[in-house]
């Protein structure tokens, strides 16, 4: 049986052990402390990282991406019939996801208001740019539950952490590090639905996640329900997406996005501005522009 050397809590563990129980592939997890790491560990990984795969022959594989393409090759695809192209974007956008996972990691160490803020809106154009991707999916008539498909496919299981993290967060302290981005909330949930989530991580993930992230930090004290920058972040979606009803029914964009750049002549339309955000904008100066009003 394959054997998985851990760290309990590390998001590059989690996609291995994803992707395992994706095809459903049994394996084992043998978990260290990296305050503590013993020898035996550092004598079969060269970097002295986790995670750490001992193949069925007793091959050490180390490096997340190493290990995932292992399990790719040995024990097939989740997806068949994929061109070389698309399978080289399904691995952009897969890298997309991993090389943030530290960035989320330091995001919720924060211990102060403007360092959470800074790494919160940098760790929040990434999440952006994934909204925009299913955005414009829906738009072509493609929208489904997951990143590609309704089943779930290496995409997703590289943003499967940065998600679940997410979800814990905003479970615990009401800040959500989504704000904004509908699609991605609704990708979130199509995943927590999965069930794939639970046999990726151990059974005391959530309390050893919270105890070493949600504590002693700055989102775990003031527990804000939005960072400072959200209205800056929510006004860069508005511009580029128009203030769809996705965004401005829930109270997503401010007003002053709203008013400027989405109930305007080139993009207003019956279906772009919700109730609310008409009551707002089309005032008499704007009541001709188009059938917005």
């Amino acid at each position: 049986m394959l054997k998985i050397v851990s760290f309990k809590i590390c998001p590059f563990v989690q996609r291995v052990t994803a992707a395992l129980a994706a095809r459903n592939i049994a394996f084992e997890v043998k978990y260290i402390s990296l305050k503590d790491k013993p020898q035996w560990f550092l004598d079969i990984s060269p970097n002295g990282q986790v995670p750490v795969m001992i193949t069925e022959t007793g091959t050490a594989l180390f490096e997340s991406d190493a290990i995932v393409e292992y399990i790719e090759d040995e024990y097939g695809p989740l997806e068949l019939d994929v061109t070389n192209e698309q399978r080289a974007l399904d691995r952009a956008w897969s890298y997309l996801g991993t090389k943030h996972y530290l960035s989320q990691c330091s995001t919720m160490r924060s211990k102060d208001e403007q360092t959470f803020v800074e790494r919160c809106g940098k760790l929040h154009k990434a999440f952006a740019k994934v909204e925009k991707q299913l955005n414009s999916q829906t738009q072509t008539g493609k929208g489904h539950k997951f990143f590609k498909s309704d089943t779930i496919c290496n995409v997703d299981i590289a943003w499967l952490p940065l998600l679940h993290r997410a979800h814990i967060v905003k479970q615990a302290t009401g800040h959500n590090l989504l704000c904004c981005l509908p699609k991605v909330q609704q990708w979130q949930q199509n995943l927590l639905d999965s069930g794939l989530i639970e046999q990726s991580v151990a059974d005391d993930f959530v309390e050893k996640f919270t105890d070493f992230y949600l504590s002693n930090t700055y989102i775990a004290d003031n527990a804000p329900s939005c960072s400072d920058n959200c209205d800056e972040m929510c006004c860069d979606i508005c511009c580029e997406q128009c203030c769809s009803d996705d965004y401005c029914v829930d109270g997503c964009c401010n007003e002053v996005c709203c008013k400027e750049n989405c109930c305007n002549e080139a993009c207003c339309k019956d279906d772009c501005c919700s109730e609310k955000v008409k009551a707002n904008c089309c005032t008499a100066s704007t009541s001709t522009k188009g059938s917005c009003c």
